[in-house]
């Protein structure tokens, strides 16, 4: 899998990867950005004007994954500080005062699903964020207590998969929601 930052120039990639539907329900990777209230208010068009002006802005706030050079898969990674609704969440708050990069969401389109295509997103992540200056970068996936899970709700990842790309769970506040860092030396 090839992973290319989402900027003006790989913004159609991105809009065809999230459809319509911006992704799930509207979202186009606002959630985690911004108050619930504007994510509602904002749910669908206002959330990918949203994200477009962020990428005009210059910011990167993720990585597209390309197979082939079909767009399949998006995740938002980041300095922690762009995604200030994880510190609104007393699961998934500041576990201390160490400078992070959040890898706070996952999206692969439907054909591509459950080939394990997470972890090469992962690893792609790890080398972005370490490239631009991170020295720790953290997940919050779920780790199910039931066999199934339906696909939409694994937007933050599953913890096996952030297993096998080397994170350590550094705090649970859930039964379901480890907090997953790796040291990018």
């Amino acid at each position: 899998m090839e992973l290319k930052p989402l900027t003006l120039e790989t913004w159609e990639e991105f809009a065809e990867l999230f459809g319509d539907r911006g992704a799930c329900g509207g979202c186009w990777c606002q959630w985690w950005r911004i108050s619930r209230s504007d994510f509602n208010r904002f749910k669908g068009e206002g959330n990918r004007r949203r994200m477009r002006q962020l990428v005009e802005r210059g910011e990167i706030p993720g990585l597209l994954g390309f197979l082939d050079q079909r767009v399949v898969a998006w995740c938002a990674v980041a300095p922690r500080n762009q995604f200030p609704q994880l510190d609104r969440s007393r699961i998934l708050a500041r576990v201390d005062g160490q400078p992070v990069w959040s890898l706070a969401c996952f999206f692969i389109a439907r054909p591509f699903r459950r080939r394990g295509l997470s972890a090469d997103v992962i690893d792609g992540a790890c080398r972005f964020a370490r490239e631009h200056g991170a020295t720790i970068l953290e997940g919050y996936p779920l780790e199910p207590q039931k066999s199934a899970l339906a696909d939409a709700f694994a937007w933050t990842g599953l913890a096996s998969a952030f297993r096998r790309a080397g994170f350590i769970e550094v705090a649970r506040r859930s039964p379901t929601r480890p907090v997953m860092r790796r040291e990018l030396k």
